[in-house]
């Protein structure tokens, strides 16, 4: 078994056997709140690094007129609800069911993430999450290396509770391949 000192992806990923990991199937992370609250400032820096125009991300009169007040753009969900990579006290890491899940492999790599969404996010709004794992393949070789996939479900809630997206996530975490 590994231990965190062999985690080359400095995610802080637990260690173990491919049936310690599937006997977590149905498990749930601790839900985690967004340190930081929707807001406006980091919505309108995200929207001028992808170059998005949309007038109710940069007028309160059309944000008004639109949703009663300022929205989130949807490709920001996760950025409201992970934690700051850096303290002064030392860093924290990201605590969900693709880290907790023990495995061999010390590599991951996102394989796809699908969104659902049925509420906007508003200015104002402090998001809290967490995730299901809700499955771990068969041992699996590819280009990369050989590992697993693990999939879970997130579901994305508001301060009042209220559902906002749910997604459902892709990894496969794998042992680097031997270069030959």
């Amino acid at each position: 078994m590994a231990n965190e000192a062999d985690d080359a992806s400095g995610l802080g990923l637990k260690f173990g056997s491919v049936e310690e990991a599937r006997a977590m199937i149905g498990a749930s992370s601790l839900e985690r709140v967004g340190e930081i609250e929707v807001n406006l400032a980091m919505i309108q820096y995200y929207c001028a690094a992808v170059q998005d125009a949309n007038p109710a991300y940069w007028s309160e009169a059309e944000a008004r007129a639109a949703w009663g007040r300022f929205v989130a753009p949807p490709g920001m969900l996760q950025t409201w609800v992970l934690p700051l990579h850096w303290r002064p006290e030392g860093r924290q890491y990201l605590t969900s069911m693709i880290t907790e899940t023990p495995l061999p492999g010390d590599r991951p790599i996102n394989v796809t993430t699908d969104f659902e969404f049925f509420e906007p996010v508003f200015v104002g709004d402090r998001l809290r999450v967490s995730d299901r794992l809700t499955d771990v393949s068969e041992e699996k070789t590819t280009r990369l290396g050989t590992g697993h996939f693990i999939t879970t479900e997130a579901a994305y809630r508001n301060q009042h509770g209220r559902l906002v997206a749910r997604a459902t996530n892709v990894l496969f975490r794998y042992r680097a391949a031997e270069a030959g």
